[in-house]
C-alpha cells in the first residue's frame, strides 16, 4: 500500500467540482424557462388569433344572411308593387294617364304609403316626363330622360333596374329607385314604373342587427357594380357617391360570384375588414356584411396580455431563480479556485521549504568541504608560487600541470559554492545587447564544431543586474549540456527578450525582468530526468563526463541575482532552458579606455602586515609569500588574538607617540574563538588611525556584512599577483607621504 505523501496529510484531495456542467445545465433551464414560454405564448397567441377571425368570419356569415333575407323580401315586395302599378296604367298612354291623374295618385299613394321603405312611387312616360307620383298632385314638371336608371331600363339593361344612390327629383330625399319598362300592346317602350326607396330604412335595420354603433361590424347594400346603396355606420352622400376602389370584394363581383368572404380594406375609413357577401336573389344588388381587423387585433391584445402577465410573472420568477443560482454557482466557483490556489500554494511552499533545508543542508555539507578545499588550495597554490618564485626552472612542467589543477579546483570549488548559494556575487549593470555578441567565440568553443550557434539579440533589450562571471559560466554549462544532447549535430539558439510579471499572473516572480533563452534540437528529457534537471549532482551522463553541478549552478544563480531559471523539454523536441534575470534600475557605464600605468618604481621599503590565519599550513605559504615579495609578516592564529594584540600596540601609540607597528591587515574570515574576521575589521574601524583591511573567504553569505565595513573581499583561492598588485600601490603611496600611516582605505586593485 503505497504510503501517503506529507502534503497530502495536509491537504487531502477534494473531489473536482464539475462547475462547467453545473453552469451548462443551469444556462440550459434558463434558456428553457425563456424559450419555453415565449413558444407557448406565441403558439396560443397565433392560435387565438386564427379562432377570433374564424369566430368573426362565422358572424359575418350568419349576419349577411339575415340581411340578405330581409332585402329579398324588400326587393320582391317592390317588383311586386311595379308589377301592379303597370297592371294599373295598362292600356294607357301618356295622354290616358295625364287625363287620369288624380285617381292614379290617389292609388299610388295607397300602395305605397303603407310601407316605411318606400319614398314614393312614380310614373314616367316615354321621353322621360313625370306622368303621376304618389308624393304630388299635380304632378310637377320634372324629366329623367338622362338619367342612368332611365336610360338603361329603355335599352333592357339588368343593372338600371335600381339606381345609384341620389336626391330624388320627386321624393326630395335622398333614395335609390327601382324600376320596370311600361310597353304597350306591341311590346315597344312606353316608359318606366319606379319605386324610390330610403337607404335610411336599411341603415336602421342593420344598427338594430348589429347591436348599435359599438359593434365591430358593418353592413352595407351594394349594387353589382359595388355602388353602395346603404351602409350602416351611416356615410354621408359624398362618400356613398364616390367610386369604389379597386380591391378583393370588386373582383368578386366582377367574376360573377354570388357569395363569399374576403379581405379587404374599406373604401370609406381605409380600415382592415374581414367582408362577407351574398346576392339578393336574383337582382343585381349584394349584402355584405364587414368585420373590423382592428376589433380583432384589439381583443387579441387583450386576450395576449392577460396570458402574457399570467405566464411570464412565474417565468421572470423562475429566471430571477436560475439566475441568483449562476451567480453563487459564479461565486462558489470562484472561492473554490482561491481555496485550489491556496491550498496549492501551501504545497508549493511546504515543498519548497523542503527543497530549502534540503539545499541548506547540502550548501552547509558543500560549504563546509569547499572551504576546506579551498584551504589547500591555498597551500598548494602558495606553495608552488614559493617555487616559482626561488627560481625552480628545472620543475616548470610540474608547476604547470600544478597550476593548471589549481585552477580546475578553483573551478569546482566555485560551482560546488555556487549551487549551495555560498559563492560571493559580484553583481553590475550589464547591457546585454553589446555584452552577448561578443560571447560567440565563449559560446562556439564549448558547443563543438558540429552545432550551429544561433544569436538573436534585440536592440531594446534591457539592461540587466548580474554577476557577468557567473552568467558566463550558466551560459557555458547551458551550451556543454546542449552540445552533449546533439552527438550528431544540431542548432543551439540564443534569444533575448523582454518580460513583465504581474502579481496576477500567477508566475514566483513579479517586476521586469531580461529573458534569456536558451534552445537546442537535441534528443530532449524524459519527464522524469526533466522532474530531476536542477537537482545538485544529479546526471544523466557517464561516469567522469558530468558532476551534476551544470544545471543547478544556473538555477542557483538565476534565484540569488533575484530572477528564476526554467526548462522545457520533450523527447525528440529539443530542450529550452530559459533564464529570467532582473532588468537594470541604472544605465550600464560605457567602457573607458585604460588609463595610461604609471611606471613602477621600487618601493623603497616593504609593508608591515598583519596576517591572521587559522589554519597553519595556509599561514605558513601566505607568510612565506609575503615575505619573498619583501614584506613583514606578524601572523597570529585568530581575531581574539589579533585584537589583543591591536588594541595593545594602540595603547602604546597613545602612550608614547609612537605609529601603530602594521600597515595592513590580512584576515581571513572564518576562525575559532569569539571573533571572526568582520569582528576583526569593525574593531579596527574605531581607531583613530586607521588600517586597510583585507578579508579573506569563500562564502556569499559574509558580503552583505562585509558591505557595513572598511574592508575588501577575496575569495578563495584568491590570485597571488592580485594581492601582490595592491601591496605595491600601497608601498608607493607610504613613500610618497612619509607621514602616511596607511589613513586612506580605498584598496585598488581588490574586487568587492
Amino acid at each position: 500500500m503505497r504510503a501517503a505523501r506529507p502534503d497530502e496529510a495536509l491537504f487531502p484531495a477534494v473531489p473536482e467540482h464539475n462547475f462547467a456542467v453545473r453552469r451548462m445545465t443551469l444556462i440550459a433551464l434558463l434558456v428553457a424557462a425563456v424559450v419555453l414560454p415565449c413558444v407557448f405564448v406565441a403558439a396560443m397567441a397565433f392560435n387565438d388569433l386564427r379562432s377570433r377571425e374564424a369566430d368573426a368570419t362565422d358572424a359575418t356569415l350568419r349576419t349577411v344572411r339575415v340581411a340578405e333575407e330581409h332585402a329579398l323580401k324588400v326587393f320582391d315586395m317592390n317588383e311586386a308593387l311595379d308589377a301592379r302599378v303597370v297592371d294599373l296604367v295598362q292600356g294607357l298612354d301618356d295622354d290616358g294617364i295625364r287625363q287620369r291623374e288624380i285617381s292614379i295618385h290617389e292609388k299610388l299613394q295607397t300602395m305605397g304609403g303603407g310601407y316605411p321603405q318606400v319614398a314614393a312611387m312614380s310614373i314616367f312616360g316615354r321621353d322621360g316626363t313625370l306622368l303621376a307620383s304618389s308624393r304630388f298632385y299635380p304632378v310637377p314638371s320634372v324629366s329623367i330622360s338622362q338619367r342612368e336608371d332611365f336610360v338603361g331600363i329603355r335599352n333592357g339593361q339588368v343593372l338600371e333596374h335600381v339606381s345609384k344612390v341620389m336626391v330624388g327629383h320627386v321624393a326630395g330625399e335622398v333614395v335609390f329607385n327601382t324600376g320596370i319598362a311600361r310597353r304597350v300592346d306591341d311590346g315597344s317602350f312606353a316608359g318606366i314604373v319606379s319605386v324610390a326607396l330610403r337607404p335610411s330604412y336599411f341603415n336602421a335595420f342593420y344598427r338594430e342587427l348589429l347591436g348599435g354603433r359599438d359593434s365591430p361590424m358593418t353592413m352595407a347594400l351594394t349594387r353589382a357594380d359595388a355602388s353602395l346603396l346603404a351602409h350602416y355606420p351611416v356615410t354621408p352622400l359624398s362618400k356613398v357617391e364616390a367610386p369604389m376602389r379597386h380591391n378583393a370584394y370588386t373582383d368578386a363581383l366582377a367574376e360573377g360570384r354570388r357569395a363569399g368572404v374576403v379581405r379587404v380594406r374599406s373604401t370609406l375609413d381605409g380600415e382592415g375588414l374581414i367582408v362577407a357577401f351574398r346576392r339578393v336573389g336574383s337582382y343585381p344588388v349584394y349584402v355584405t356584411c364587414g368585420y373590423r381587423t382592428s376589433a380583432i387585433w384589439a381583443a387579441w391584445y387583450r386576450h395576449l396580455s392577460v396570458l402574457i402577465l399570467s405566464m411570464f410573472v412565474p417565468s421572470i420568477v423562475l429566471w430571477c431563480v436560475i439566475w441568483l443560482s449562476l451567480k453563487r454557482l459564479a461565486a462558489e466557483e470562484e472561492a473554490w479556485e482561491r481555496w485550489q490556489a491556496e491550498a496549492s500554494m501551501r504545497r508549493s511552499i511546504e515543498s519548497a521549504y523542503r527543497q530549502s533545508r534540503k539545499m541548506e543542508a547540502l550548501g552547509n555539507l558543500v560549504g563546509s568541504v569547499a572551504h576546506d578545499f579551498n584551504n589547500l588550495l591555498m597551500i598548494v597554490s602558495a606553495n608552488a608560487q614559493i617555487l616559482r618564485r626561488r627560481g625552480a626552472a628545472t620543475f616548470d612542467r610540474e608547476l604547470c600541470a600544478i597550476e593548471r589543477a589549481l585552477k580546475s579546483g578553483q573551478s569546482l570549488t566555485r560551482q560546488l559554492l555556487g549551487v549551495a548559494r555560498k559563492q560571493p556575487l559580484r553583481s553590475e549593470t550589464l547591457d546585454v545587447a553589446r555584452w552577448l555578441p561578443g560571447c560567440h567565440d565563449l559560446l562556439r568553443a564549448s558547443l563543438g564544431a558540429k552545432v550551429a550557434l544561433v544569436m538573436d539579440v534585440g536592440a531594446d533589450v534591457w539592461p540587466m543586474h548580474v554577476d557577468v562571471a557567473e552568467l558566463e559560466l550558466a551560459l557555458i554549462n547551458v551550451a556543454v549540456n546542449a552540445r552533449d544532447a546533439m552527438p550528431n549535430g544540431g542548432r543551439f539558439t540564443v534569444r533575448t527578450s523582454n518580460v513583465s510579471f504581474r502579481h496576477e499572473d500567477g508566475f514566483p516572480i513579479t517586476g521586469d525582468f531580461v529573458q534569456l533563452s536558451l534552445e537546442d534540437t537535441g534528443v530532449g528529457m524524459p519527464p522524469d530526468v526533466l522532474s530531476r534537471a536542477f537537482e545538485p549532482l544529479f546526471t544523466t551522463k557517464p561516469k567522469g563526463m558530468g558532476t551534476g553541478l551544470g544545471l543547478p549552478q544556473v538555477f542557483a544563480f538565476c534565484e540569488r541575482s533575484g530572477g528564476l531559471a526554467a526548462i522545457d523539454s520533450a523527447i525528440g523536441a529539443g530542450t529550452s532552458v530559459r533564464l529570467y534575470l532582473p532588468r537594470a534600475t541604472q544605465t550600464p557605464e560605457l567602457e573607458r579606455p585604460a588609463e595610461p600605468v604609471a611606471e613602477r618604481r621600487d618601493a623603497p621599503h616593504g609593508l608591515r602586515i598583519l596576517l591572521v590565519e587559522d589554519n597553519d599550513e595556509v599561514a605558513a605559504g601566505t607568510e612565506a609569500l609575503l615575505q619573498m615579495m619583501g614584506h613583514e609578516v606578524t601572523c597570529t592564529f585568530n581575531a581574539d588574538i589579533a585584537v589583543e594584540r591591536l588594541d595593545a600596540a594602540r595603547a602604546a601609540q597613545k602612550r608614547t607617540g609612537e605609529p601603530l607597528p602594521f600597515d595592513l591587515v590580512i584576515s581571513d574570515i572564518h576562525m575559532p574563538g569569539k571573533l571572526n574576521g568582520i569582528d576583526l575589521a569593525e574593531h579596527i574601524q574605531t581607531f583613530e588611525t586607521r588600517l586597510p583591511v583585507i578579508l579573506v573567504t569563500g562564502y556569499a553569505e559574509e558580503l552583505e556584512r562585509a558591505r557595513h565595513v572598511e574592508a575588501r573581499m577575496l575569495s578563495k583561492p584568491f590570485d597571488i599577483a592580485l594581492l601582490d598588485k595592491f601591496l605595491q600601490t600601497l608601498q608607493r603611496e607610504i613613500a610618497q607621504s612619509p607621514t602616511h600611516q596607511a589613513g586612506s582605505n580605498a584598496l585598488p586593485g581588490i574586487t568587492s
